[in-house]
């Protein structure tokens, strides 16, 4: 029997690369598949948080035998104290802007040598009355400039270690093997596969 799960998000970004990676086993619905359209209130101070308060507004709508699930995720830069940490999506104020929070990011960054960063993933699956996150997270450093026309956010100036490409530059089959969000997504999926 096919598992059915609603992720909280209406990001058709997020949503492909996390059925690319579950394949045709799991059924994911977003937000926008069920019809959901309130806002949900992202006001934790860390991902675990957030993650936690995205799932829980939405199984509260749709009832507890439906499995949700949720992620935050954003970039940690060192040199900016882990900034801009849970307010990635909104570094540059609202609304969210990819563009203008990559621009507001290297401008932070100017003449700053220390360029080490980390994306990191964080999901909460509710499954009945319980809780379970999965964490993932992949190191790399911020460049000057944008390259690449892949991917979203700041993937346009971050290279994962190992590679000399960045995220919008690496093919979306390498991307999603090797991301934060793949990172978390396997850890959830090796999880429900031993449900």
């Amino acid at each position: 029997m096919m598992k059915e799960i609603v992720f909280a998000t209406h990001n058709a970004h997020k949503a492909s690369e996390i059925r690319n990676i579950l394949g045709d086993s799991v059924n994911v619905k977003t937000l926008t598949d069920i019809n959901l359209f309130e806002e949900i209130p992202e006001n934790g101070n860390t991902f675990e948080e957030n993650s936690f308060i995205k799932a829980d507004f939405v199984r509260a709508r749709v009832g507890d035998f439906t499995m949700c699930i949720a992620d935050d995720s954003g970039l940690m830069v060192e040199a900016l104290d882990g900034a801009p940490g849970v307010f990635s999506a909104r570094y540059a104020g609202e609304p969210a802007d990819d563009k203008r929070n990559v621009a507001k990011l290297l401008d932070n960054l100017k003449g700053v040598e220390n360029r080490r960063a980390k994306f990191v993933t964080v999901i909460t699956a509710l499954i009945n009355d319980k809780s379970y996150s999965f964490r993932g997270e992949i190191e790399g450093v911020i460049i000057d400039e944008c390259r690449g026309t892949n991917g979203f956010g700041y993937d346009p100036v971050f290279v994962p270690d190992g590679y000399d490409l960045t995220f919008a530059q690496l093919p979306s089959e390498v991307k999603n093997s090797i991301s934060h969000r793949a990172r978390a997504i396997r850890k959830f999926v090796d999880f429900i596969n031993n449900l």
